[in-house]
């Protein structure tokens, strides 16, 4: 039993635990190119929430770490087969749910995990804020945290390199050799304000990309995915820790 890991823990332990801090994964369910599983966001959401989670309470943080939510935003794909979307009122209403739980038993602070671009929590934690006032409310993108240049040489956000070297070492059995990926080509709006990223709208995926990922993995390794994994959960444990000992009344200097 990993006592930072919800899923695994028992009541005889928890009855007198003390927590200082949910973390919430939260994943998706889409398809990522020709060479990549379905649940690629829910793989990477799982391993960097347990990695991150052991080594925050190994420095003493007071962390637990909930089951990971498998279904995201994929209002974009909705062509895409068997791409499963939870709309952000959903979302919303899964949060709510769970902040009443945890301000309830005297839990103020969280953080979710985010492992799909799709999901913007943004808002609906600036309206959950209003309702829960004591309570720190945060959420993290993984996958913004590190300069993703010094670890890759191909951009890309989706079934990229980055992701098919992180799948590649964590679950090499579900990826398929590289020959088979696609090459990740994106088609750029014909708008250009869109095209500039000024202005903003949502991509309808199977116009995009012909084999649904967007940045080419053809130079993923194990070996890279190894060394992001590991630079990434520990930057994600810091901030883990940074919200454990954050003072409720005195968040900013």
């Amino acid at each position: 039993m990993r006592p930072y890991l919800l899923k695994e823990n028992n009541w005889k332990n928890l009855k007198s635990a003390e927590i200082e801090l949910v973390v919430l994964p939260w994943g998706a369910t889409e398809a990522h190119n020709f060479h990549m599983p379905y649940g690629t966001d829910i793989y990477e959401a799982d391993a960097i929430g347990e990695a991150a989670g052991k080594l925050a309470y190994d420095a003493g943080a007071k962390v637990m770490v909930l089951p990971t939510i498998p279904f995201g935003v994929n209002t974009g794909q909705a062509d895409i087969f068997l791409d499963i979307n939870m709309n952000p009122s959903t979302q919303m209403a899964i949060i709510r749910d769970i902040l009443t739980v945890l301000d309830r038993q005297g839990i103020h602070k969280f953080l979710i995990l985010n492992s799909h671009g799709g999901n913007d929590f943004k808002t609906i934690l600036r309206e959950l804020g209003l309702q829960f006032p004591k309570m720190l409310l945060t959420s993290c993108n993984w996958f913004q945290a590190l300069d993703k240049s010094l670890y890759f040489e191909e951009e890309g956000d989706h079934a990229d390199e980055m992701e098919s070297s992180l799948i590649m070492y964590l679950h090499p059995h579900l990826v398929l050799p590289l020959k088979e990926a696609g090459e990740g080509k994106e088609k750029k709006s014909t708008i250009p304000g869109l095209r500039e990223k000024w202005a903003w709208a949502e991509r309808r995926w199977s116009q995009v990309t012909e084999d649904t990922g967007i940045g080419n993995p053809k130079k993923a390794s194990a070996e890279k995915g190894k060394k992001y994994f590991e630079a990434v959960s520990q930057k994600v444990s810091q901030l883990m820790v940074d919200l454990c000992k954050a003072n409720l009344g005195r968040l900013y200097e």
